[in-house]
């Protein structure tokens, strides 16, 4: 009973927020703004050679300002700088209460006001919920959850991982 998928992941929708070479192997990571692994994940595969989409999981019962900090990130997106506030929350996981994501909309140049609504809107609540429920029930369990292909890593990603990514394994 180690399977506790009621549907597939889905595949690359045109939402989603993409980056890497095009033609490169298509990936996704399920991850929580406020979990150290996913961090490090982000990090790491900024690098791989893979076009990843990144999902929303904020686990709000080990994070609390997990939510919040994806909502910031779709409200950075809804002006363009999705990957820019991604990098940005990463980067100091450990101020993510309103006033630094204030901040960080300031550093990115949005309009706070607009950043403000944005963050709070039904839109963004349902994106962020949208995501986290495709991997509910594609049986995400764990951050970060790394799908290239059929293969699923879920947790730490380690060097192993990694080395299979970079040399073409999987």
């Amino acid at each position: 009973m180690s399977d506790l998928r009621s549907a597939p992941v889905p595949g690359l929708v045109p939402d989603d927020h993409v980056r890497g070479p095009t033609g490169a192997p298509e990936s996704i990571l399920y991850a929580d703004f406020e979990c150290p692994y996913c961090a490090m994940a982000a990090q790491t595969l900024a690098g791989a050679p893979l076009r990843l989409a990144f999902r929303h999981f904020p686990v709000r019962s080990s994070h609390p300002r997990a939510w919040a900090a994806a909502c910031a990130a779709e409200a950075a997106a809804a002006e363009g700088s999705f990957w820019e506030m991604h990098d940005l929350l990463f980067a100091d996981q450990g101020r993510l209460e309103d006033p630094h994501l204030w901040e960080r909309a300031r550093t990115l140049g949005l309009d706070l006001e607009r950043f403000d609504a944005a963050r709070h809107s039904d839109e963004v609540q349902a994106r962020v919920r949208r995501d986290f429920e495709s991997g509910v029930k594609g049986g995400i369990v764990t951050t970060p959850t790394l799908i290239v292909g059929e293969i699923r890593y879920a947790g730490r990603l380690d060097a192993q991982v990694l080395e299979g990514l970079s040399s073409g394994r999987r």
